[in-house]
């Protein structure tokens, strides 16, 4: 099968100390780094002016930025920024989805120096999900706010933790009840400041925004994202897949700005190797999927990036649509997953269009990272087949492993990209690094191949979510997590590993409910927050015996499900904005569930 081969090869080292931990980093030097994103922008200002960077649907078609506008109107917004004092010590929050305005506004921001804080628009659409937004705005204390639609972002908008917060809205409406800046009176900028001087202060240390971690596992920290994490991380990503710098780059991409892998990956991707972000209006969700088709309809990309569940959706949409097949492959140099593994039947799915299509396979990869990393800090940049890798340490970064057992170990990382402290939190800062100044991720990983150090690394879950069953087993929850998923599919949107201090693990499902129903499982019967229907129960009970038929050992061995009806609640802090569940706000606030679970013959539980 032929395979890309605009690649950096792989070339690592390993050192193993004399007290087990094993360093390991890339031979490769790091490439010529950017001080700062509006070089970025000056650049291909120059070199590609009338070349779109940044578009969104209008109507029927597409608004487009050229280059050359994208940075008159940077400069624009950035003066009348600074006209009003903003700068370094002033903060912008940015309370809705991605968008051209907020594009313009977060790099204008930067453009002086003054940081933005993109939080998910759910958190100010959903009534329940305010708290969130309070504390973002106590912990960020901005001087403006921003939202798209003021009509729309009314309710939030009234909060009185905006009391004195100018507001900015590229559509002011009228039924906020609080004044309202016009997102085109920031376009008019003000001659009255020096704009150049301004930006000439900017620089690698100055801090281009400050991003809130999903809160999986604790409250959001607020993590200051300087423009040398930024830019370092973008030569990073380059020097892996020069291919970047060949051509042009083009993405169609839904993912949140709010979020590090679309706001700071890939927008900043764009960006950096002057390429064209299309933003896709579209989500990989019942009712807003059928949105992306239509955009793919009318251009599609060079890379191609989603979590598992979107490429799954996308695999069948191509499979219906020939057209859109033959659209989608012809110029695709990248497809790249994130947020879990990629199921392996959807990655040969798409191989095999692929090769129908153009008789070679695209790069198809992955890479790790974290908020605190800005956020890639390995890659697996040689081509493979299979998914599930994540590759070896980038250009620049030095990765500490502590093993935990024979071959699994806990990750630690150092470099340019990483962040030197959280936001206004010197004990969560103390506590983040190691005495040698390696950050501590908590996520664990494991050698694909012990012998072999350039054959990568694969995920292997969050150390803090292991748990030890009653006999002291130990079980690596978020592995088996996975395979779960995989069993459970598609009655499981996501699930819960249970059985810390127990002799059997269980799994809270919550369940795929437009799937529930196509199957045709009565919904009607529930009872105090789960399903009882017996025919569901014993699909799961089916699947999780055939399981065990095959597997052995404790700690793998699911014992006992029970099916919730009630959602995970983003209000209640059950699910982050990224769609994770925060399994011990779910334990606790579901205790009843929980005990339910390890009570025999209650009618909600299956037991294997």
């Amino acid at each position: 099968m032929k395979r890309p081969s605009r690649f950096q090869p792989h070339s690592v080292e390993r050192e193993d100390r004399a007290d087990g931990t094993i360093l390991y980093r890339s031979q490769h030097p790091l490439g010529p780094v950017a001080a700062r994103t509006g070089d970025w922008a000056h650049h291909w200002a120059d070199a590609a002016a009338d070349r779109t960077f940044i578009a969104e649907r209008s109507g029927a078609g597409w608004r487009e930025e050229s280059y050359a506008a994208t940075l008159q109107k940077i400069r624009a917004i950035a003066s009348a920024l600074l006209a009003r004092g903003m700068g370094p010590d002033t903060r912008i929050l940015i309370m809705s989805g991605n968008g051209v305005d907020h594009g313009l506004l977060s790099l204008a921001a930067q453009y002086i120096g003054a940081p933005t804080t993109p939080v998910a628009e759910q958190y100010s659409l959903i009534h329940g999900a305010h708290g969130r937004l309070r504390h973002a705005i106590e912990v960020i204390r901005p001087t403006m706010a921003y939202v798209v639609d003021a009509d729309q972002y009314s309710e939030a908008l009234a909060l009185d933790a905006l009391d004195g917060i100018e507001i900015v809205a590229s559509r002011p409406g009228a039924r906020s009840g609080r004044p309202i800046t016009p997102f085109e009176e920031l376009l008019k900028g003000d001659g009255g400041v020096d704009l150049d001087a301004a930006y000439a202060q900017v620089g690698p240390e100055t801090v281009g925004k400050i991003l809130m971690t999903s809160g999986s596992t604790s409250s959001p920290k607020g993590v200051p994202t300087t423009h040398r994490m930024m830019c370092v991380n973008q030569t990073q990503i380059a020097d892996a897949l020069p291919f970047l710098r060949e051509r042009p780059p083009r993405i169609v991409d839904w993912l949140p700005w709010n979020h590090v892998f679309g706001g700071s990956h890939n927008f900043n991707m764009m960006l950096a190797n002057g390429g064209s972000l299309y933003i896709d209006d579209g989500k990989p969700v019942a009712g807003l999927f059928d949105r992306t088709v239509e955009n793919l309809s009318m251009i599609t990309g060079t890379l191609c990036f989603n979590v598992p569940v979107g490429f799954s959706m996308l695999l069948d949409a191509l499979r219906r649509d020939e057209a859109l097949r033959r659209r989608f492959f012809e110029n695709l140099d990248l497809i790249f997953y994130a947020g879990a593994s990629l199921p392996q039947e959807v990655w040969s799915g798409l191989e095999e269009m692929a090769m129908e299509i153009k008789n070679e396979v695209p790069m198809m990869t992955s890479s790790w990272g974290l908020t605190e990393t800005a956020p890639a800090a390995m890659m697996q940049h040689e081509p493979i087949d299979r998914s599930g890798v994540i590759g070896v340490p980038l250009n620049g970064v030095e990765i500490k492993l502590i093993p935990d057992d024979d071959l699994r170990c806990e990750v630690r990382v150092k470099g340019p990209n990483i962040l030197r402290e959280y936001y206004n939190a010197p004990d969560k800062t103390a506590a983040a690094f190691d005495d040698e100044g390696y950050f501590i991720t908590g996520d664990a990983m494991l050698f694909n191949d012990p012998a072999d150090p350039s054959r990568g690394m694969r995920f292997d879950g969050r150390i803090s979510e292991d748990f030890k069953l009653l006999t002291g087993t130990w079980v690596r929850a978020a592995q088996l997590r996975l395979e779960m998923l995989a069993c459970l599919s598609p009655i499981a949107a996501d699930l819960v590993i249970i059985g810390a201090d127990r002799n059997e693990i269980g799994v809270m499902i919550f369940p795929n409910i437009a799937e529930l129903k196509r199957e045709g499982f009565d919904l009607e019967k529930e009872d105090c927050g789960a399903f009882t229907d017996p025919l569901l129960l014993g699909d799961i009970h089916r699947r999780l015996a055939e399981r065990a038929r095959e597997i052995s050992g404790s700690a793998s061995r699911i014992a006992r499900a029970i099916v919730v009806s009630e959602p995970a609640s983003m209000a209640d802090g059950e699910m982050t904005a990224k769609g994770n569940l925060n399994f011990r706000k779910i334990l606790t606030r579901r205790n009843g569930l929980l005990q339910r679970l390890y009570t025999d013959g209650d009618p909600a539980i299956t037991r294997v």
